[in-house]
């Protein structure tokens, strides 16, 4: 396991014993293919680093209809970050797309270890302050964007993604039908 820690912090320049202490809060698990790590109302104690795989949140409306909210593969983060911030029960689920790999920490630990090794709140303060800034930016895309740019962009952003990921899980992330996102690509070609 020291190798994967280390890895998610390797641009930190961690003291021995603070690896210790950020190692000995993480825990690494194995997920196949179509696992489920996360249903909506269930308790969120953690957050995952993708050190293998590829990952989605989904939220389900009252339709039973799914919206893919993020995709996560390797070196990504992945929860449900309501449910995680404000230790509350969840409204996305987390399915695991490919068989995975990751790394999941537990938000008391987390808390505990940011007073203990300072650099480490700061990394997941960046980490946040960047997430947020994607977030809106896709707010943003969703509201003034065609499906067809939202597309293009979609592929610029993430070109590893596609390949691993169904085409109704691209559609709901897009906001799309599925015979949009055909049309979509037929058009592309």
């Amino acid at each position: 396991m020291i190798t994967s820690v280390s890895n998610v912090f390797k641009n930190l320049q961690l003291e021995n014993e603070e690896l210790k202490v950020v190692e000995s809060i993480f825990s690494e698990v194995t997920y196949k293919k179509g696992d489920t790590i996360l249903q909506t109302n269930e308790k969120v104690y953690y957050q995952y680093y993708v050190v293998k795989g590829c990952l989605r949140t989904f939220f389900l409306d009252t339709k039973g209809k799914e919206h893919t909210i993020q995709f996560a593969i390797n070196d990504w983060w992945i929860s449900d970050y309501i449910g995680y911030f404000s230790e509350s029960e969840s409204v996305l689920s987390i399915e695991c797309i490919t068989n995975a790999t990751v790394l999941k920490v537990a938000k008391k630990d987390l808390d505990n270890t940011y007073e203990k090794v300072p650099k480490i709140e700061h990394f997941f303060r960046k980490k946040l302050e960047r997430s947020t800034v994607r977030f809106q930016k896709r707010i943003l895309n969703n509201l003034v964007l065609s499906a067809k740019e939202r597309y293009h962009l979609f592929l610029q952003t993430y070109p590893n993604i596609e390949q691993q990921i169904k085409n109704y899980h691209l559609a709901s992330y897009l906001g799309i039908t599925t015979e949009s996102l055909s049309r979509i690509r037929k058009e592309a070609l």
